[in-house]
């Protein structure tokens, strides 16, 4: 019989098995990314903050009364000279914005007290 040598591989051809790295805990793009925070990060954010439809008095969104947004906010559209459309119409898709942005996260009172605002700005600017 012949001397059979035997080697350290022996492993067929083509099944070479990779080493599995440790999986660390996913980290966010603010992580990976350093300190700083991505670019394309809270976009609606800074449409909310610097949009050329309407300078927002800040926190109109969490005031209690739904007549008080929608009489902020026609303030806010009625004062502003940057933008492009009616006054109705730029305080109506701001308050829309911020509705559909917000998404499932927005309390349900929350979002009742937004959807009454919808209706008294309607009334406020005399639409039907």
């Amino acid at each position: 019989m012949a001397h059979v040598r035997k080697t350290t591989h022996s492993r067929k051809a083509g099944t070479r098995k990779t080493a599995r790295r440790k999986t660390s805990p996913r980290r966010s793009t603010a992580a990976r990314k350093g300190t700083k925070r991505a670019k394309s990060n809270r976009w609606s954010q800074r449409v909310t903050k610097g949009s050329d439809a309407l300078d927002l008095k800040q926190g109109v969104f969490k005031l209690t009364s739904a007549k008080k947004i929608a009489a902020s906010l026609k303030r806010s559209a009625e004062l502003s000279s940057r933008r492009k459309t009616g006054a109705y119409r730029s305080a109506l898709s701001m308050l829309t914005f911020y509705i559909n942005r917000a998404g499932k996260t927005l309390p349900q009172t929350q979002r009742a007290r937004l959807e009454r605002a919808k209706v008294e700005l309607k009334r406020v600017f005399g639409r039907k």
